[in-house]
């Protein structure tokens, strides 16, 4: 019977990690470089994308981090990236789908009132949320079925399950914005799809992600904790664990499952 340290060893692995130099993107990364995986990180923000990279490779990994990119709502980009990292990692065998359409997303239409709302912030966060996700891995299958541990993680949201409570958002400027909760059940959903499309050679599964405290309004803050039974916001460090535990042979019976790791938030 292998250990937990062989079967957590992710030793010689490639991995694409989407939206790598965000806050939840970094916490993604240093778990499977400190696992022993090769990252490509995916970003659009160039200098970001090159600035996280450096900042991961000063550390004392034995893999690398190697920058990509992206933009995520152009399928030539994404063919082309898949390409590119099959080039310089020589193979894939694990996709982490981080990058999203957020609440501190600035775009015209997205973070407004319901009737602000317009159909291009729609769209565009569509493209990056969901229909990447599909592009992505539909590119990527091909060098994911040559792997021997291939795995596919999509980073989802409480608001893919659960209808948002604006109440927690009065007396703030913040909202969730309508094609945000859609395009994380379509998240949700895309996974279960994959799951058994992809089966047996390669597992899906999805991390359900309570809210984050990034020094959000107090107000709203205290309203949150009141809804979640561990009394506090998330912090990225809080996802290390289900990354490693999805990414790796600890879960090589697992797939089409939507792990949830909000405090409780969903639990009432």
């Amino acid at each position: 019977m292998k250990t937990i340290n062989d079967l957590i060893s992710l030793n010689n692995k490639k991995a694409i990690v989407t939206g790598g130099a965000g806050y939840i993107g970094l916490a993604i990364c240093e778990t499977l470089l400190e696992l022993g995986a090769t990252v490509s990180i995916w970003d659009n923000n160039e200098k970001a994308c090159l600035d996280r990279c450096c900042e991961l490779n000063r550390l004392s990994y034995t893999s690398k981090a190697h920058p990509c990119i992206v933009d995520l709502s152009n399928e030539n980009q994404i063919k082309q990236s898949i390409e590119s990292c099959v080039e310089t990692m020589e193979g894939i065998d694990i996709i982490v789908h981080s990058a999203a359409f957020v609440g501190t997303t600035k775009y015209s239409g997205w973070v407004a009132p319901f009737e602000e709302q317009t159909v291009e912030a729609w769209n565009k966060a569509m493209s990056i949320n969901l229909t990447s996700a599909f592009l992505i891995i539909q590119y990527a299958v091909p060098y994911l079925k040559q792997s021997n541990q291939a795995s596919i993680i999509f980073i989802s949201s409480i608001y893919g399950i659960l209808a948002p409570d604006f109440r927690i958002y009065k007396t703030t400027e913040m909202n969730t914005p309508a094609a945000y909760t859609a395009s994380k059940a379509g998240l949700n959903q895309l996974c279960k799809y994959f799951s058994t499309l992809l089966a047996p050679q390669i597992r899906c599964n999805a991390i359900i992600a309570g809210g984050v405290w990034r020094n959000q309004p107090e107000t709203f803050v205290k309203e949150y904790i009141k809804r979640t039974p561990l009394q506090r916001m998330a912090t990225e460090e809080n996802f290390k664990g289900a990354i490693a535990y999805l990414a790796s042979d600890l879960s090589s019976y697992v797939t089409g499952t939507n792990l949830v790791v909000d405090g409780g938030f969903s639990a009432w």
